[in-house]
């Protein structure tokens, strides 16, 4: 079955741009209340937790530095009490994954460049002075160069360059202390648990005390582009059918939801790094599917690339006429509703953790409305149409195509997660 497609008179398009006029003037009103409200909710929320985050952060300082206060305390520990409190500073975080991570590995390199850097010293101390010199000097070169080169590994530096630099640092202060063995590992064993010290009362007040996790916080926001993108889509519908006067430009859409979405690589990356040292927690285990959120998160992002391009061709001073867009106005907003909504449910079913059935459900659907856009673009009542009308005209059905395409791919990527992460059926 064919799509018919009806070619308006002067009076429709009149009728059409007045009742367009007044629906987008209530639509600015009703999104601008939105937004502000919105706004004004993530605000709270976010100046919620920084204050949570600031209180804890004093409470540890606070508790690390009885070891000073206190005299039973600092007669145990002595003037390496300082130690401890260097490492609440340097290794408190905002979220439980990156205190933990940046803590073991701070203490695994510790421990490597303590001990690469006593065994150093115990080879050095009986060669006399120049032979000492000798051994530290090509110690410290051969060590420190391949740790950097280490460091310089993409993999690598994502994930265990916090570790890498405490080894460098404390072997080279072992090695050159110019102390005896026997004197460098007292001092590496003091200031090793003076350091554990501090790692532990982070522990106790980051995981004990409302912790921030990670991996909640990469849950919600790969959701929540779902709404965005959901948003901005319908947003570029709204204004392409808003027919306007021959003296009058496009609506302004506003994409900085999308744009967010674009940028979004490097903060999923890192969440997705802290994610993965969290301890069980809530819905999250171990070996939870992180990948699975970061390949889902790329999908999103080349998915919000074409809808700015679809933005930027609505910007276009290339546009068809009035007419030709009421006559493909019904089936075009009806394609941007369908997608708005299966994006929108697709963002629902992993912020519930419930298994969408997409192959069953939702890309047939999506079938049918890509069926339904190339039935429309090889309408006869299309082919008629002036060159530069006919070019407007195919570039826009062809970026309709490539986002339903897109979505397609996106919901199959959320059907896989939900079966590596045990997503529950949906009822």
């Amino acid at each position: 079955m064919g799509t018919i497609i009806h070619i308006s008179n002067e009076n429709d398009v009149a009728n059409a741009n007045a009742n367009a006029n007044e629906n987008s003037s209530n639509y600015k009103k009703l999104s601008f209340v939105y937004s502000f409200a919105s706004l004004m909710e993530k605000q709270c929320g976010q100046d919620t937790k920084k204050i949570i985050h600031s209180v804890k952060v004093g409470i540890a300082l606070v508790l690390i530095s009885l070891l000073y206060l206190l005299d039973p305390l600092f007669e145990q520990v002595g003037e390496n009490a300082m130690w401890a409190i260097m490492t609440v500073v340097v290794v408190y975080e905002f979220y439980a994954g990156a205190l933990l991570s940046k803590g073991l590995l701070r203490g695994l390199g510790t421990i490597l460049g303590g001990a690469l850097g006593c065994v150093a010293a115990v080879l050095a101390d009986d060669l006399g002075k120049i032979g000492n010199a000798a051994v530290v000097g090509s110690s410290v070169f051969i060590f420190g160069a391949a740790a950097t080169y280490c460091r310089l590994i993409p993999n690598i530096k994502s994930k265990y360059d916090y570790g890498f630099m405490i080894f460098i640092l404390t072997f080279n202060l072992v090695a050159v202390s110019g102390l005896r063995a026997d004197k460098v590992i007292e001092l590496a064993r003091e200031r090793l648990s003076t350091i554990g010290m501090g790692f532990a009362v982070c522990i106790f007040t980051s995981l004990l005390i409302f912790p921030m996790w990670a991996s909640d916080e990469l849950h919600r926001l790969t959701s929540s582009k779902f709404d965005k993108l959901a948003c901005c889509v319908e947003d570029c519908m709204k204004a392409y059918f808003n027919v306007v006067g021959e003296n009058e430009s496009m609506p302004k859409i506003e994409v900085q939801d999308c744009k967010a979405v674009l940028h979004s690589k490097s903060s999923d990356e890192s969440l997705a790094n802290f994610a993965r040292w969290e301890p069980w927690h809530g819905r999250f285990g171990f070996y939870y599917p992180w990948d699975k959120y970061l390949k889902l998160g790329e999908l999103l992002r080349e998915l919000a690339s074409i809808i700015l391009s679809l933005q930027e061709c609505l910007g276009s001073p290339l546009q068809p006429s009035a007419q030709l867009k009421l006559a493909i106005n019904e089936p075009c907003e009806s394609v941007g509703l369908s997608l708005g909504l299966t994006l929108r449910e697709l963002g629902r079913s992993i912020m519930n953790m419930k298994r969408c059935q997409a192959t069953v459900q939702i890309i047939p659907k999506l079938q049918l409305v890509k069926q339904e856009l190339i039935l429309l673009s090889t309408s006869p009542k299309l082919k008629g149409i002036a060159n530069v009308e006919s070019l407007a005209i195919a570039n826009f059905l062809f970026l309709m195509m490539e986002i339903v395409d897109k979505v397609e791919v996106v919901a199959k990527e959320v059907e896989a997660l939900g079966e590596a992460a045990g997503f529950q059926l949906s009822k």
